[in-house]
């Protein structure tokens, strides 16, 4: 077949704004891992100025910025010629604390690189390919990424959209956060919840570490436990509430998991399961937001699940499978509570 001129145009047209994105995807982990973005939002900067606040090289912060404006993430002024952040980019790019934070997604498209090899190979094998394989900035990457959405979201809305927990929750409460990585939703709760006891358990050990040292530093370590165990084998008996945060997907055994939140949980308890956002028809999930899930699934969540021989659900499993996997674990009433862009958060009682 002889293309149609015009839209191949258009798809070139595509190709050269995601060929750009991608290349200047590693730039922008390069600004936050040297800190050009924080000291751009705190002034205007010329290449000279912004290299001696950073110490770096003036010749390639240059070529940063450059990159950086043609992308539409800096503005430059010829006038002055400097270089600034503005406000909304700012927000974005240079405050880890903002809900709308996103260099941690970066991180992730980074390790999804260093895995080309090796995922290569699982496209010819068939093989899975472990979390604890990957590249270590995907740990930090994944927990920076969705703790800017926990932040913005957890404590407002989330738990209020589960009916009764937060007044459970103010008077104190026994919660479990299973796959709870590096521990940010965890900590978080723990920080809103003072009269209520948290315990994380994750099975990648170098999280759960890094957890208990975020938790000393966010002074909670005194309410909170983080342990390695697993989500059909995880110790404990009689949670309020029992979390499972953007994991169930990625697991091995999802129908055991939700077994064993069943057997774990009080009769009155809560299961709070948030995954990614996805409609039950792949057609409808053929969308920006889709595409960076399907994309991280392939590279991460699928082959994590097939490492350990589980059926592989993937980032875009929808609220139908999930609520089948609930009912299989012995649940009997199932509901999306609330949802954002980015995340269904469903609620499962016994």
């Amino acid at each position: 077949m002889i293309p149609d001129e015009k839209k191949l145009n258009e798809f070139l047209g595509k190709v050269v704004a995601d060929a750009g994105a991608a290349m200047s995807s590693a730039l922008v982990v390069l600004g936050d891992r040297l800190g050009l973005y924080k000291a751009l939002a705190k002034a205007p900067c010329s290449a000279k100025e912004l290299a001696e606040k950073t110490q770096t090289v003036e010749r390639y912060v240059q070529e940063w910025l450059d990159a950086q404006t043609s992308g539409g993430y800096v503005v430059y002024d010829p006038k002055s010629q400097r270089y600034a952040l503005p406000p909304e980019q700012a927000a974005a790019l240079a405050d880890d604390d903002h809900p709308a934070s996103v260099p941690g997604m970066f991180q992730v498209a980074a390790a999804c690189w260093a895995a080309i090899d090796q995922m290569s190979a699982r496209f010819k094998s068939g093989e899975g390919f472990a979390w604890g394989e990957h590249h270590h900035c995907l740990f930090e990457g994944t927990e920076r990424f969705f703790r800017a959405g926990y932040t913005g979201n957890l404590v407002s809305s989330w738990l209020p959209a589960l009916d009764g927990a937060t007044a459970r929750l103010e008077k104190g409460a026994k919660v479990a956060d299973v796959g709870c990585g590096f521990g940010a939703s965890t900590i978080i709760m723990a920080k809103a919840y003072p009269r209520s006891r948290f315990f994380g358990y994750d099975t990648h050990e170098p999280s759960i570490i890094a957890a208990r040292e975020r938790a000393k530093a966010a002074g909670v370590a005194d309410r909170v436990t983080f342990d390695v165990a697993g989500a059909t084998d995880f110790p404990g008996r009689d949670y309020d509430l029992i979390a499972h945060f953007d994991c169930l997907h990625d697991m091995e055994n999802p129908t055991g998991a939700a077994r064993r939140a069943k057997d774990a949980l009080a009769s009155d308890g809560y299961w709070m399961i948030v995954e990614p956002f996805a409609s039950d028809k792949r057609e409808e999930n053929h969308n920006p937001v889709g595409r960076v899930f399907y994309s991280a699934s392939t590279m991460i969540c699928v082959p994590h699940s097939l490492s350990r021989r589980g059926p592989a659900l993937g980032a875009q499993a929808g609220e139908g499978r999930l609520g089948r996997i609930v009912k299989e674990g012995g649940f009997t009433r199932f509901r999306r509570a609330t949802a954002t862009p980015f995340n269904l958060i469903l609620e499962a009682r016994p």
